[in-house]
């Protein structure tokens, strides 16, 4: 991979006519991530990457499946089979799934800090974490099984039924169980279940966790053996991190304990958004499997109505998280605002207020400095981070749903600018966890998988279709 260019160095992004140079280019970088994910294929699943993250995390093997049905569909289909196993009885599909092989430092907090086995619901004999992650995986599901070909399209559909009750059941369970407000919306109880962990869109409520002394043991991060700590999470937020999960964990993982105690209850655009594109792949699922899709339908219905009804802002044209306990929406304009552009019902007037705001100075400054597309917050913002986490950098993941949002709705430029980038910071910087907007710099894991894995999707993705689909 060539080096980073220097901070403030100009930056150009392929424009949309000259998209197909770049995508015939990017045969290496294919190449290179198929050799990613083989290199972190344990043999049921695929690790986040070798050093920080050896363990199995729920929507980095949705996104991992989806990247290796383009040319490993046996590969694809176990990575979400060994997920699924972790599953608990009252269906959540839990953030990571431990596991046994890996030693027992190898990840800080780990088996023993979750205690799991503290619930009835969980898996025995199998050590989980005790929260979820963004419910991607019934799209995931269902684009593995659009890639599988006519030969093994049968034993596809075999491996699609047997996954899709458990699918349902994920589903029910979060909009039953974590329906906190009676509005529709399903509330997260931690940071890492939103899959920002860190992001900005929490600091309102989160500085004002208070630890009491003596809540926690003395332990040791073991991320900052493999990451700047100029990257990471401070040490104060990870010790309010530990403080929700012992909250949970006091509550035995009872979704209405955990509500009742927890300091940190949200609603956010970001997970509700997948939630909702998730329902629709199951309803396509139910389809394909002779059964009845109205369910899922009138569930994706519900949340469309009620992410308009609760979160969006007339005045600020803007989609933002609900701060539960306060019963405050938070200012903060990071990239969890943009996530509904998913639902293919979206009104064609938040359309427009979404894309105007991707293309604001704000998170697409041309011709103010160099920048890659899209960072995760506000440039313009006083603590705007460009190397910290999820306060300013670039992800792929995030990337891909923008991209996969705005192909939907036929707003083919930008999106092809988002492709672009991507496939520059990659070639520039590596399959790493994250990039810098300012200078396309890598940061976190190296080898990450699920840059790799959407990397490889976004380009056979564009190769394979010239307009928009669902």
């Amino acid at each position: 991979m060539n080096e980073p260019a220097a901070r403030h160095a100009w930056v150009t992004h392929a424009a949309p006519a000259g998209l197909d140079a770049t995508l015939d280019a990017a045969d290496d970088l294919v190449a290179e991530a198929r050799d990613v994910l083989d290199g972190n294929w344990t043999g049921a699943y695929t690790r986040p990457s070798q050093a920080l993250y050896p363990h199995q995390w729920s929507w980095d093997s949705a996104f991992i499946a989806i990247g290796r049905s383009w040319y490993d569909a046996e590969r694809a289909r176990r990575e979400l089979e060994t997920l699924f196993e972790a599953q608990w009885r009252n269906g959540m599909v839990p953030s990571i799934a431990f596991d046994p092989a890996a030693p027992a430092d190898a990840y800080f907090p780990g088996p023993d800090v979750w205690q799991s086995e503290r619930s009835p619901d969980a898996p025995i004999g199998r050590p989980t974490s005790g929260i979820t992650q963004p419910p991607i995986h019934a799209r995931a599901a269902l684009e593995v099984h659009r890639r599988a070909g006519p030969d093994e399209r049968a034993r596809s559909l075999d491996w699609l039924g047997r996954l899709y009750p458990r699918l349902s059941a994920q589903l029910r369970h979060l909009e039953t169980a974590r329906d906190a407000s009676g509005s529709g919306l399903v509330a997260i109880v931690h940071p890492w279940e939103s899959g920002l962990d860190d992001s900005p869109a929490w600091d309102r409520d989160f500085d004002r966790i208070v630890v009491p002394p003596g809540a926690l043991p003395p332990y040791r991060r073991h991320d900052l053996d493999h990451a700047a700590a100029a990257d990471r999470p401070t040490d104060a937020d990870y010790e309010r991190y530990l403080y929700l999960l012992t909250i949970a964990r006091d509550a035995r993982y009872s979704d209405a304990a955990v509500m009742a105690a927890t300091p940190f209850l949200f609603a956010g655009p970001l997970f509700n958004a997948v939630l909702l594109w998730s329902e629709l792949a199951a309803a396509q699922i139910a389809e394909l499997l002779g059964e009845d899709p109205a369910p899922h339908r009138a569930a994706a219905g519900r949340i469309r109505g009620a992410l308009a009804r609760e979160l969006w802002s007339p005045r600020r044209r803007r989609f933002g998280p609900w701060d539960l306990r306060r019963d405050e929406r938070e200012p903060e304009d990071t990239v969890i605002s943009f996530a509904p552009i998913l639902d293919p019902g979206l009104a064609e007037p938040t359309v427009d207020a979404i894309c105007r705001e991707l293309e604001s100075p704000s998170f697409h400054p041309r011709g103010q400095g160099p920048h890659f597309v899209v960072p995760t917050y506000d440039e313009r913002a006083a603590d705007f981070d460009p190397e910290r986490y999820w306060r300013g950098p670039v992800w792929l993941n995030t990337n891909w749903l923008l991209w996969r949002g705005l192909r939907r709705h036929g707003r083919l430029h930008l999106a092809e600018e988002i492709l672009a980038s991507s496939l520059e910071l990659v070639r520039r910087s590596g399959f790493r966890e994250y990039f810098d907007p300012l200078d396309g710099s890598g940061h976190g894991s190296d080898r990450f998988s699920w840059s790799a894995a959407l990397l490889i999707d976004m380009v056979m993705r564009q190769r394979a279709t010239a307009g928009p689909r669902p």
